[in-house]
Protein backbone atom coordinates (compact mmCIF):
# COMPACT_ATOMS: atom_id res chain seq x y z
CA UNK A 1 0.00 0.00 0.00
CA UNK A 2 1.15 3.49 -0.81
CA UNK A 3 1.06 6.06 1.99
CA UNK A 4 3.18 8.74 0.31
CA UNK A 5 0.16 11.04 0.14
CA UNK A 6 -0.71 10.53 3.81
CA UNK A 7 -0.84 13.39 6.29
CA UNK A 8 -1.75 13.61 9.97
CA UNK A 9 -3.67 16.74 10.88
CA UNK A 10 -6.00 17.98 13.58
CA UNK A 11 -9.69 17.55 12.87
CA UNK A 12 -11.39 20.95 12.68
CA UNK A 13 -14.47 21.70 14.80
CA UNK A 14 -16.69 21.99 11.71
CA UNK A 15 -15.70 18.52 10.42
CA UNK A 16 -17.63 15.36 11.21
CA UNK A 17 -16.19 13.22 13.98
CA UNK A 18 -15.04 9.88 12.46
CA UNK A 19 -17.13 7.68 14.77
CA UNK A 20 -16.77 4.70 12.42
CA UNK A 21 -13.02 4.62 13.16
CA UNK A 22 -13.31 5.57 16.84
CA UNK A 23 -15.72 2.65 17.34
CA UNK A 24 -12.94 0.26 16.32
CA UNK A 25 -11.21 1.11 19.62
CA UNK A 26 -14.18 1.97 21.84
CA UNK A 27 -17.33 -0.08 22.15
CA UNK A 28 -20.05 2.60 22.15
CA UNK A 29 -20.76 6.09 20.86
CA UNK A 30 -21.80 7.00 24.42
CA UNK A 31 -18.34 6.09 25.73
CA UNK A 32 -16.71 8.20 23.01
CA UNK A 33 -18.98 11.16 23.72
CA UNK A 34 -17.77 11.24 27.34
CA UNK A 35 -14.35 12.47 26.22
CA UNK A 36 -14.55 13.64 22.62
CA UNK A 37 -15.74 17.22 23.14
CA UNK A 38 -12.89 18.23 25.46
CA UNK A 39 -10.19 16.49 23.45
CA UNK A 40 -8.15 17.12 20.31
CA UNK A 41 -8.79 14.72 17.42
CA UNK A 42 -6.04 13.93 14.93
CA UNK A 43 -6.71 12.13 11.68
CA UNK A 44 -4.48 10.45 9.14
CA UNK A 45 -5.72 11.22 5.65
CA UNK A 46 -4.54 9.15 2.69
CA UNK A 47 -5.71 10.19 -0.79
CA UNK A 48 -8.49 12.32 0.76
CA UNK A 49 -9.81 9.40 2.88
CA UNK A 50 -9.56 9.31 6.69
CA UNK A 51 -7.90 5.97 7.44
CA UNK A 52 -6.80 6.45 11.06
CA UNK A 53 -7.49 8.58 14.11
CA UNK A 54 -6.24 9.29 17.60
CA UNK A 55 -7.60 11.47 20.39
CA UNK A 56 -5.57 13.43 22.94
CA UNK A 57 -7.08 14.71 26.18
CA UNK A 58 -5.31 17.11 28.55
CA UNK A 59 -5.85 15.62 32.00
CA UNK A 60 -3.99 17.62 34.67
CA UNK A 61 -0.53 18.15 36.08
CA UNK A 62 1.16 18.11 32.66
CA UNK A 63 -0.37 14.72 31.76
CA UNK A 64 -2.04 14.00 28.42
CA UNK A 65 -3.91 10.81 27.60
CA UNK A 66 -4.40 9.06 24.29
CA UNK A 67 -8.09 8.29 24.74
CA UNK A 68 -8.56 6.46 21.45
CA UNK A 69 -6.33 5.29 18.63
CA UNK A 70 -7.66 3.37 15.65
CA UNK A 71 -6.70 2.37 12.12
CA UNK A 72 -9.21 1.37 9.44
CA UNK A 73 -9.16 -2.45 9.32
CA UNK A 74 -8.21 -2.36 5.62
CA UNK A 75 -5.00 -0.49 6.49
CA UNK A 76 -3.92 -2.33 9.64
CA UNK A 77 -0.58 -4.12 9.73
CA UNK A 78 1.34 -1.43 7.85
CA UNK A 79 2.86 0.50 10.78
CA UNK A 80 0.19 3.19 10.87
CA UNK A 81 -0.58 2.63 14.56
CA UNK A 82 3.09 3.13 15.41
CA UNK A 83 3.16 6.28 13.26
CA UNK A 84 0.14 7.64 15.13
CA UNK A 85 1.70 6.90 18.52
CA UNK A 86 4.94 8.62 17.56
CA UNK A 87 2.99 11.62 16.28
CA UNK A 88 1.02 11.82 19.54
CA UNK A 89 4.25 11.67 21.55
CA UNK A 90 5.79 14.42 19.41
CA UNK A 91 2.75 16.68 19.78
CA UNK A 92 2.62 16.08 23.54
CA UNK A 93 6.29 17.08 23.82
CA UNK A 94 5.70 20.21 21.72
CA UNK A 95 2.89 21.20 24.12
CA UNK A 96 5.28 20.68 27.07
CA UNK A 97 3.44 17.77 28.65
CA UNK A 98 5.64 15.75 31.00
CA UNK A 99 3.80 12.42 30.72
CA UNK A 100 1.64 10.72 28.11
CA UNK A 101 -0.61 7.83 29.13
CA UNK A 102 -2.74 5.28 27.33
CA UNK A 103 -4.99 2.45 28.45
CA UNK A 104 -6.01 -0.80 26.84
CA UNK A 105 -8.09 -3.77 27.86
CA UNK A 106 -6.54 -6.83 29.47
CA UNK A 107 -7.05 -8.73 26.20
CA UNK A 108 -5.37 -6.12 24.00
CA UNK A 109 -2.31 -8.23 23.27
CA UNK A 110 -1.28 -6.43 20.06
CA UNK A 111 -1.83 -3.04 21.67
CA UNK A 112 0.25 -3.91 24.75
CA UNK A 113 3.06 -5.10 22.49
CA UNK A 114 3.00 -1.96 20.34
CA UNK A 115 2.74 0.50 23.23
CA UNK A 116 5.67 -1.06 25.06
CA UNK A 117 7.70 -1.24 21.86
CA UNK A 118 7.52 2.57 21.53
CA UNK A 119 8.51 3.11 25.16
CA UNK A 120 5.34 3.00 27.24
CA UNK A 121 5.50 1.12 30.56
CA UNK A 122 2.66 -0.47 32.53
CA UNK A 123 2.02 1.50 35.71
CA UNK A 124 -1.49 0.60 36.83
CA UNK A 125 -4.42 -1.73 36.34
CA UNK A 126 -7.93 -0.33 36.73
CA UNK A 127 -9.67 -3.40 38.08
CA UNK A 128 -13.10 -4.16 36.57
CA UNK A 129 -13.05 -0.91 34.55
CA UNK A 130 -14.51 -2.54 31.46
CA UNK A 131 -17.00 -4.79 33.19
CA UNK A 132 -18.18 -1.81 35.30
CA UNK A 133 -18.49 0.63 32.36
CA UNK A 134 -19.99 -1.46 29.57
CA UNK A 135 -23.36 -3.21 29.89
CA UNK A 136 -22.55 -6.26 27.74
CA UNK A 137 -19.56 -8.61 28.09
CA UNK A 138 -16.79 -7.82 25.59
CA UNK A 139 -14.31 -10.38 24.28
CA UNK A 140 -11.03 -9.74 22.47
CA UNK A 141 -8.67 -12.48 21.31
CA UNK A 142 -10.98 -14.94 23.08
CA UNK A 143 -10.43 -13.18 26.43
CA UNK A 144 -13.24 -11.64 28.50
CA UNK A 145 -12.28 -8.01 28.93
CA UNK A 146 -12.57 -6.82 32.53
CA UNK A 147 -9.62 -4.60 33.41
CA UNK A 148 -7.94 -1.56 31.87
CA UNK A 149 -4.16 -1.76 31.76
CA UNK A 150 -2.63 1.70 31.99
CA UNK A 151 0.72 2.55 30.43
CA UNK A 152 2.75 5.75 30.51
CA UNK A 153 5.75 7.30 28.88
CA UNK A 154 7.74 10.09 30.51
CA UNK A 155 8.51 12.86 28.03
CA UNK A 156 11.92 14.48 28.29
Amino acid sequence: MNFENSKIRQLQRNEDIPYDLLLLADETTEAINKYINDSEIYILVNNEKIIAVYVLQDLRNNIVEIKNIAVDEEYQGHGIGRTLLLDAIRRAREKNFKTIIIGTANGGIKQLYLYQKVGFEIYDIKKNFISDNYPEPIYENGILLKHMIMLKKELK
